[in-house]
Order: C-alpha cells, then structure tokens, then sequence
C-alpha cells in the first residue's frame, strides 16, 4: 500500500490547507465538490474526490436514454470538467478508518501495481456513496435479472428489448417467439414505472419497422409488492397510472411478488407463470457496502446515523447525505412514523442536502454557525412514454402532455451543467424533428468479438443471456 500524495500548503508562515475527502461522484458527491470549489478562499482547502467513475450520472434521464430520446453521452456530467479545481481519483474506496483519518482506494492501476491499492489521509470526510440496487433471493434472479441504476444498464436493456425484437420476427417457434415478445418489470417505484412507460413507447413505435410484429404481440407486466405504485405522486396520481397504462394493454399487478424466474419463466406470488427473456429488477436501493467498511455508526437499515446539520452523530469532522445517510426530517409533526422519521433517499433530498452539507463544512472551518436542513417538498413529476405523464407539483395535479412537459422542463433545470443543458435540449428539438433511432449496438458490450473470430481464436462464449452487471458503485 502506498500513500497519495496530499498537498497541505507548505509555504512559509501559511498554515496547511484542510483536506477535505469526498467518498462519491454522485449527486451529492458532484453538488458538494462543486459548491466548495466556488466558496473555497484561496489557499483554503483541498478537495479530493474519489470515485469509480469519471462522471455523475443523471438518473432521472436514464428512463429517455434507454428509450433513445437521449445520447448516453448527455445523461453524464464529467467530473474532471465540472471539478476543474478538485483532485479526482478514479477509484474504489474499501475501507474507511475515521480514527486515523484515513482511506484505502482500490484504483484502476492497482491490479497491475506491487503496491496495491493506495492510501488517502484527510482532515474532512464527506461519504457519499450512494446506494446500490436492493435484490432478494430469488431464484433464477442473478442469472436472468437486469437492473436499470446506471447508463450501462439503461443501454443495454434498449439494446436488449430491440433484439428480442429481432428474435421474434426471424423465429419459427411460436414459444420462443411469445417469450421474446414478453417483459416483465419488477417493481412500481420511479425506476420501474418510467422505464416500463418509455421502453413500450419505443417498442411499439419500432413495431412499425417489422413485416410481422404488432404492437399487440407484445405482453408487458409491471409487478409491484404493494397495492400501488408511484406513491411519491400521491394516491390519486398513482390510480390514475395505472389506468393509463393498462389502456396501454400493459398488464399491471399490484400485491404480487416475483417469486422465481428460473429456465426463463416469471412465477408470481398470485399463480401466474409468464415465459420471458426478460426481467427487469428496479425493486429498491440498499446502502452502499463502503458503509460497513468504515468505523462510523449505522442504523439498523445500514445506513450511516445523521444530524439535521448533516453531520455523522457523535463523530467530528464526518459529513454524509443522500442515500447513505439517515438525516431526520425535522419538518414531520412529532411522532410521524416513529420518534425519528427521515428523509427519503431520493435526488431531490440529495441535491439539496448537497448545498447545506457543503456550506456547514465551510462554516466549520471558519468557526461559523452551522444549519439544519429543512426541506421543502417542491412535489414529483414522472414520465410514462413520449407526450405522456403525471405530476403533483405544489398541491398541483397534472396529467399527459402537461405533466410530460413539466417533467422535461423541471429535470432540464436540475442538469449541473450549461454545457449539458444545451445539448439535452438540442437531443430534444432534433428529436421531435426526425424519427425514432430503433438501431441495437449490443456489440458493444463485446467490442473485441470480431477481431477475435479474424485473428483465429475464435469467438469466445458469451456470458448468460441477461447477465447483471457486476456490482457498481451507486450515485450520491
């Protein structure tokens, strides 16, 4: 193991610069690094972020990106771009140790590297790793299942759902051809309601482009545990999706489990059996495992315990928000939900306890009041397909086109970067200008195939159809 180097401002009769770490890329990752290389007085402090990723990734844009209304490209933000005035190490961060001050990162060098992986002292921590997808033990699930938390995943399930597509329409076999043609999504929150509502907008829309395949061949399923879905949009707003999408032919279950998905076939809690090639799993976030790799103290959910000023509780110069940290929601009336209730880990908490995190920190290393992070819930906006969608924005109830636009129009507004805004509303202008992009790139995710197959060697085996990604890091 070896030590990074860490500038701490040696010149003479100046004091040494903080150092401030920043475990995550993410939404408060990006946010509070962004708003501390603003605010920071020269000579200061200095930031390090580390992150697995070279950029942030704008979930909320997933759903449109898997739906090609959106280049890949423009759903990240760089860091190194953004960040010009921080250090950025690509890496994974395995082991905290708070006591000492220090970090242990795996990062993309040190594999090839005696070393080993490296060691980052600080003066400030800032865990923001964000969360990872939440799965249960069901069977067939590892091998079949596809999650829908990163661009890579959001591709290639486009990817995916265009060669099921291909498969259905140059097969003989009738079984095959109804499997290819069924996808079952599990899980009735944000993630899985959009990707469900933009997917079968594209694939109906790229039906039009096969010789033998209907919209109407098509069966699409969304299984949801409880008894409705979309709850941030209200009880009404939920109702009325589910309406919508059923006018779709979408089959929607509410109270129904996956309870396997083995040799292909979706089993459901309630007796139904739906051969299929594909299982998209968005059933929920856990925290991330760095969590438990560090000596500061969690909840029983396995999340880090908070402040209201976001700070760790009882641990000094240790910050946390977004989906790792329990901050309490002190805008809840007394007794809501238990004697501490806590804000949901959700972007639209990270974002904001990103600003209030990054100007606590400030405040503390200038001997400045500290405060609490109330948030002020603005409402929640969801797309269903193109020109469709619900909103409940302050008190406000808004369907289809509306609530569409409104949805583009708040997401746009949130992207941290002008560069980034301008070309998403270019991909949009072109887009309502020109046809749908219906292409499948899944060579891709196997780039070398080809080369392999002309130098000799021949064409190595594929991985499982439907493989999950190995386990990524979680957005901030």
């Amino acid at each position: 193991m070896v030590k990074a180097a860490n500038s701490r401002g040696t010149a003479p009769g100046t004091p040494p610069r903080t150092r401030i770490l920043i475990v995550g890329g993410g939404y408060v990752g990006m946010y509070t690094a962004l708003r501390l290389q603003r605010k920071l007085r020269a000579g200061e402090a200095e930031v390090t972020v580390v992150t697995p990723e070279p950029y942030m990734t704008y979930q909320p844009f997933l759903p449109e990106a898997a739906a090609g209304a959106i280049s890949p490209r423009h759903v990240v933000v760089p860091l190194r771009r953004v960040l010009g005035k921080c250090r950025i190490v690509i890496g994974q961060a395995t082991h905290i140790d708070h006591a000492k001050r220090t970090a242990t990162v795996n990062t993309l060098a040190t594999a090839d590297e005696a070393t080993g992986p490296i060691e980052v002292e600080y003066d400030e921590l800032v865990l923001a790793p964000g969360s990872v997808s939440r799965t249960l033990p069901v069977p067939g699930l590892a091998d079949y299942g596809i999650g829908f938390k990163t661009v890579e995943e959001a591709i290639g399930l486009r990817n995916h759902v265009i060669e099921q597509m291909d498969i259905a329409s140059s097969t003989r076999d009738p079984a095959l051809r109804d499997a290819a043609l069924t996808f079952v999504f599990v899980g009735g929150g944000f993630a899985g309601v959009e990707a469900l509502g933009e997917l079968e907008d594209m694939a109906r829309y790229a039906a039009r482009y096969y010789h033998n395949i209907k919209p109407e061949d098509m069966k699409w399923v969304l299984v949801e545990a409880s008894d409705r879905i979309l709850p941030e949009v209200g009880l009404e707003m939920g109702v009325y999706t589910v309406r919508e999408l059923r006018s779709r032919n979408i089959d929607v279950r509410l109270e129904t489990r996956l309870e396997s998905c083995e040799d292909r076939v979706a089993v459901l809690s309630d007796g139904a059996r739906f051969p299929t090639r594909t299982i998209v799993w968005t059933a929920g976030v856990k925290p991330h495992p760095i969590l438990a790799a560090t000596d500061l103290p969690r909840n029983e959910r396995g999340r880090l315990v908070c402040t209201s000023f976001l700070t760790v509780e009882g641990v000094e110069h240790a910050w946390a928000a977004g989906d790792a940290a329990a901050v309490p929601d002190i805008t809840a009336p007394p007794g809501t939900e238990g004697p501490r209730r806590e804000c949901a880990p959700n972007a639209q908490h990270a974002v904001r306890q990103a600003k209030v995190l990054a100007d606590n920190l400030l405040a503390a290393l200038r001997g400045e009041v500290l405060t609490e992070y109330a948030h002020k819930y603005a409402g929640s906006v969801a797309s269903l397909g193109l020109h469709k969608g619900v909103a409940h924005i302050y008190g406000r109830k808004l369907k289809r086109y509306p609530a569409w636009f409104m949805h583009r129009a708040y997401h746009l507004s949130r992207v941290p970067s002008f560069n980034r805004k301008m070309r998403v509303l270019a991909e949009w202008t072109l887009s309502g200008l020109f046809k749908r992009e219906i292409v499948s790139l899944g060579s891709l995710e196997h780039p070398r195939a080809e080369f392999e197959l002309a130098a000799g060697g021949g064409p190595k085996a594929p991985p499982p159809p439907l493989a999950p990604n190995p386990p990524q890091n979680g957005q901030g």
